[in-house]
């Protein structure tokens, strides 16, 4: 055993791990079964934007109007104690929340055994908001599905061509239009399998938009995944 290794279980010993969600020090990797069990997975829903439903089956939105995406993915519905671990970790710089949730939805990937992607592409956010906040939190997120899935991150392949106006309140009307264009990515993906990470997933429209610029730099086949779906 090296000098680290050890220093973790004399450390695990002295003060064990509690569950994130309900202090339990009966833990694994900072969740207890139990909280596990409880947690709003988004086992049941449409392939095509993620929304919550009683059966897998594409929405009538999606039949309606279909995305730029191929199909889309998340981990759990925006409902707590998610929603207060996102809203700690992207307001508060709780990055143990970040790297709980994000090491969450990798292991749920591995679970779905689908092929993974060739890239994951985070959403980039506004500068403003880098600003404010220190960091993408998308990009964190992206990192902990790196560490444990050991997928290849393209942190750098998208950027804002403009800065949208703030989307809270907005239609999916609203939301489209705002977001149109507003997106870019110079690097070439002709033939690839890319998945593009979002933390929330709404009304889709973010991921909807950056993946019309993925598919103009040549994407075969796109994903859209967050950490959640709203309901």
């Amino acid at each position: 055993m090296n000098v680290a290794s050890w220093v973790d279980e004399a450390l695990s010993l002295i003060a064990p791990e509690r569950c994130a969600f309900c202090g339990s020090a009966d833990s694994v990797d900072g969740a207890c079964n139990g909280c596990l069990d409880e947690l709003p997975w988004n086992d049941v829903c449409c392939p095509g934007c993620a929304q919550p439903l009683p059966a897998a089956a594409l929405c009538a939105k999606c039949l309606q109007r279909p995305r730029s995406f191929d199909s889309a993915w998340t981990a759990f519905v925006h409902l707590d104690p998610v929603r207060r671990g996102i809203h700690r970790f992207k307001f508060a710089a709780a990055f143990d929340q970040g790297r709980l949730l994000g090491r969450l939805m990798a292991h749920r990937l591995k679970q779905r055994g689908a092929p993974l992607p060739d890239l994951v592409i985070p959403v980039p956010i506004p500068r403003r908001k880098l600003l404010t906040r220190g960091f993408n939190q998308t990009q964190e997120l992206a990192r902990a599905l790196r560490d444990v899935m050991k997928l290849n991150l393209a942190s750098d392949a998208a950027q804002l061509r403009r800065t949208p106006q703030e989307q809270i309140g907005q239609t999916a009307a609203q939301r489209r239009r705002n977001l149109r264009g507003a997106f870019q990515v110079e690097r070439d993906l002709s033939g690839l399998h890319v998945a593009l990470l979002d933390d929330v997933m709404t009304t889709g429209a973010t991921l909807d938009a950056l993946a019309g610029a993925a598919r103009k730099a040549g994407a075969a086949k796109i994903e859209a995944w967050a950490l959640a779906r709203a309901p």
